[in-house]
């Protein structure tokens, strides 16, 4: 799956919000849901296999953060789009 992909759903957009603010346990993550553990590991696994999330293990817990490479190749996606030169993409 694409990180364009992977950002359709507005569950992963929150979690990459959520993770911009800094690295974050897995059950933290899903304590901030009301969806079970298993479809936020879900969600998490399918950010990881798109690049925009990495995880390390800690003790009893996974921790997921922003995988830096990942965002900025969607980062320069979208910079060779806007490169077209669509006005209405440059306004307010």
């Amino acid at each position: 799956m694409t990180a364009l992909s992977a950002l359709a759903d507005p569950t992963r957009r929150r979690i990459v919000e959520m993770l911009a603010a800094g690295p974050l346990a897995a059950g933290e993550i899903a304590g901030r849901f009301r969806l079970s553990s298993p479809a936020i590991s879900q969600h998490l696994k399918t950010l990881k296999d798109a690049g925009l999330v990495t995880v390390r293990p800690m003790a009893q817990k996974r921790i997921y953060q922003l995988n830096p490479e990942g965002v900025d190749e969607l980062a320069a996606w979208v910079a060779t789009i806007r490169a077209f030169g669509n006005p209405r993409l440059d306004a307010p």
